[in-house]
């Protein structure tokens, strides 16, 4: 059984198909509960999740790393999913999480994510969607938007999430031994920022945050960085 924790902040849009994408292993049992933190949404946020059925927690302090610590911390299962609100997963992905659960229980519980798409179409996603692929081959290094499963033991051995304003999904990833596999199932994202910022100057600025990041500069200054219009 699975507990699906989702950090939220006006997420009204996207979250919608996220619960859609949920559907199906929740019917199937494999998802016990369904976790919404918020960090203050004035939308329909809440609306939406509470028609979901899913349990809401308002957070103590907001910011996502923060969110998703506070929800791990009252999940009930001993394996915790970990979305973005804006995160679809494709309908295959909870046989594969199944497969996972099950092969990994009596070993070295491995945590595991799925391979990045966007939901949009063209050849600049499908480049984008290659590079985040070798950046995987290369450092075993998934971001938050390709969801994160990982037993709840090996998740606390770890340290959890930690309370900084970006790079929580790196900072947590780094400290897990071994890293994520990551399944075939594909995790789909809005593609809004890419739209908003560029194609070319988006992967640019998460790639300098993340060197940023590696060198020592403090989350708070690459958060104003990766936010900059």
């Amino acid at each position: 059984m699975i507990s699906v924790i989702i950090p939220t902040l006006n997420a009204q849009h996207g979250l919608p198909a996220t619960f859609a994408s949920l559907m199906s292993a929740l019917i199937e049992g494999m998802i016990a509960e369904v976790i919404i933190v918020d960090g203050g949404s004035q939308d329909d946020t809440l609306t939406i999740a509470q028609t979901a059925g899913a349990k809401i927690i308002k957070a103590t302090t907001p910011g996502r790393g923060a969110q998703l610590a506070q929800g791990a911390n009252v999940a009930k299962s001993n394996w915790l999913l970990f979305l973005h609100a804006d995160t679809q997963l494709e309908e295959t992905w909870y046989h594969e999480a199944k497969q996972h659960i099950q092969n990994t229980q009596e070993t070295s519980p491995h945590a595991a994510a799925f391979r990045f798409a966007l939901q949009d179409k063209g050849f600049s996603p499908q480049i984008l969607t290659w590079l985040v692929a070798l950046r995987y081959r290369l450092f075993q290094l998934p971001y938050g938007d390709q969801g994160l499963l990982i037993n709840k033991h090996t998740y606390t051995q770890a340290g959890g999430y930690s309370n900084q304003p970006l790079m929580e999904d790196v900072d947590l990833i780094r400290r897990l031994k071994p890293r994520p596999i990551l399944l075939k199932s594909r995790a789909f994202t809005c593609p809004s920022r890419y739209h908003k910022t560029g194609y070319i100057k988006r992967p640019l600025r998460n790639l300098t945050c993340l060197a940023a990041y590696y060198c020592g500069v403090p989350t708070n200054k690459i958060k104003d960085w990766y936010e900059a219009p």
